[in-house]
């Protein structure tokens, strides 16, 4: 490809740095759009999103945010901080729909600003202008500021340190940023456990220093020593207060999550992971090609510019030898998931734009993407051709959501106008650069989704149909109550019925068990459970179908299933958490 079509030169015209304002309030707008639409559009959906968003409702409506609950029961995995933020914004806006999706969102729009920022400052508008633009077009990014779960949000901590830090040591000295860096990192710790990452940074750093004497505006001092005991007293302002609250409550409940969330969710979930398992090439071989199309295509159709940057650029060294540090970091645990190294993809954008920005790629990489964004297209209008067709495997896969082909129509037509997006962005636009192409159709394709996608899908994506026949079901008894047998955290967040629940750590049989106690000890009791569960103490046959949500169907179970003796579970294990009304939410 030649010089003439580089994606700096083709996308924008070349910019001046006096042009900064006016070049960012675009991006940010474009970037706003892209991220909040849709939000209030839908409700939490599985796996994760329905589990944060009951904790922090239940934070606002029983007042105690310091130990996260679920279900009325401690929720161990995870800090408090995302919940905390979806609280604040189901409290300030009244809406739960609304306010779920706010704190990914506006971490999302802070981690694409702080991209462009810092390539503005410590190389030109363009590269950071560039640089925003390859983070929006990844899917992976897209899809965490668009969703709920805890990774976009301590990846924007993780991007606030590595700012701080870069700021500090290619353009400094700063110390006030060097010291944010650290304070986010703590924030980051009492988010997700791995909000230390931006501290491997300093390998690098140190690494520059002792090797390329110059190459660092501001070379490590002894003050740098304080940066971590920054990063400890802001982790320690969630900690200190969690610890003296469960020692003076003296509950054995609230120091078992004192202990896990301290040492199992920590320590020994890195070293010993029980989920997830992976081989230690998952993230090269798996995770990056594809979450983080096409950015690793474009790594590749740029290799020489690579070398030659590693060598003599001290920033691209700086954020590569992290990223490279972050991956090992993430390969050397035995549990792996996409979303773990997703605080490692902003400093890889910018690390592309400083590289390329005014140079050529390769020959092959235009006819490539545009052959892939083709055959995307193609493959999007014949999966929604068939869906109106009735393919049969198509109509037995969506009966596991829906009897109703008009819900499996309007689906492929979402997919049928997907695919026309993607072929007729490559035709209008196919003297572009591959880029700009591709970051239309994405950009369309995520409108497209966020609107009419999240209308066709929310039925499906809740379990608000089942727990209806539930009510509708008992509408006769007002003082129901529902019981749950291993429980997932929807059937509790959909529920307007009073809902219990046995030990989310206990035994199926324990649970099982307890729930006959419950039931027989009071009138207008009802347990609701998964077909697929075998149980002891209760006949699945005498039960009653109310559905089928997230590819099971539910059976209501009354006391005339229950049999007629159930052994008593261990004193210890019995446990029983009622919430009431937590669906009221949804009125």
């Amino acid at each position: 490809m030649n010089r003439s079509v580089s994606l700096s030169q083709q996308i924008y015209e070349t910019l001046t740095s006096d042009e900064y304002s006016r070049v960012v309030w675009f991006l940010l707008a474009f970037a706003t759009v892209l991220i909040f639409l849709g939000i209030g559009l839908r409700s939490p959906w599985p796996a994760d999103e329905p589990r944060f968003a009951e904790v922090a409702r239940e934070m606002v409506d029983s007042g105690q945010w310091l130990i996260p609950m679920r279900g009325g029961e401690p929720y161990p995995d995870k800090p408090p901080v995302f919940m905390w933020s979806i609280a604040f914004f189901y409290w300030l806006t009244g809406s739960l729909k609304a306010g779920f999706l706010l704190p990914n969102a506006i971490c999302g729009l802070i981690t694409a600003f702080l991209v462009f920022d810092l390539g503005a400052r410590l190389w030109n508008v363009r590269v950071g202008r560039n640089a925003m633009l390859l983070l929006l077009l990844v899917p992976q990014f897209i899809v965490q500021a668009k969703s709920a779960q805890i990774d976009m949000m301590v990846a924007c901590w993780i991007t606030i340190g590595c700012y701080g830090l870069l700021r500090h040591f290619l353009a400094g000295p700063a110390w006030g940023w060097y010291f944010v860096a650290w304070a986010f990192m703590g924030l980051g710790i009492i988010t997700k456990g791995v909000g230390f990452l931006p501290a491997l940074m300093m390998i690098p750093v140190f690494y520059l220093a002792w090797r390329r004497k110059g190459a660092l505006a501001v070379s490590p001092t002894w003050t740098c020593l304080l940066g971590p005991v920054v990063m400890l007293l802001v982790a320690a302002a969630w900690l200190v207060p969690m610890v003296l609250y469960v020692n003076a409550s003296g509950s054995e409940m609230f120091m078992q999550y004192r202990d896990n969330i301290l040492f199992k969710q920590t320590a020994e979930r890195y070293a010993h992971s029980w989920g997830h398992i992976q081989p230690w090439y998952y993230f090269i071989a798996n995770v990056i090609p594809s979450l983080w199309f096409p950015l690793p295509l474009m790594l590749l159709a740029g290799l020489g510019r690579l070398r030659e940057a590693w060598r003599n650029e001290p920033g691209v060294f700086l954020m590569l030898g992290w990223i490279v540090l972050v991956v090992v970091f993430f390969s050397m645990s035995p549990g792996k998931r996409g979303v773990y190294i997703l605080p490692a993809l902003p400093m890889f954008a910018l690390s592309l734009s400083v590289m390329y920005t005014g140079y050529p790629l390769a020959r092959w990489f235009r006819p490539l993407m545009g052959g892939l964004q083709a055959l995307l297209g193609v493959v999007l209008i014949t999966v929604g051709v068939l869906a109106w067709c009735n393919l049969p495997r198509l109509v037995e896969k969506a009966a596991d959501y829906t009897k109703d082909l008009g819900q499996l129509h309007e689906a492929g037509s979402v997919l049928i106008v997907a695919g026309l997006i993607w072929l007729l962005s490559l035709f209008f636009l196919r003297k572009q650069h591959a880029l700009l192409r591709l970051l239309v159709a994405m950009s369309l394709t995520w409108a497209l989704l966020s609107t009419w996608g999240y209308s066709v899908l929310e039925p499906f994506r809740t379990p608000r149909n089942v727990l209806a026949n539930v009510e509708s079901t008992v509408a006769g008894e007002p003082d129901a109550e529902l019981g749950l047998i291993e429980f997932k955290e929807q059937f509790i967040l959909f529920s307007k019925m009073d809902v219990t629940q046995f030990g989310y750590f206990n035994p199926p049989q324990v649970q099982e068990r307890t729930a006959w106690q419950w039931m027989k000890a009071a009138e207008h009791r009802y347990v609701l459970v998964s077909s697929r569960e075998k149980l002891d103490c209760f006949r699945m046959q005498d039960g009653e179908s109310m559905g089928v949500a997230h590819s099971e169907t539910w059976i209501l179970l009354s006391r005339d299933a229950m049999t007629p003796t159930c052994p008593a579970p261990n004193p210890d294990k019995r446990k029983v958490f009622t919430t009431p009304n937590p669906g009221r939410w949804l009125d």
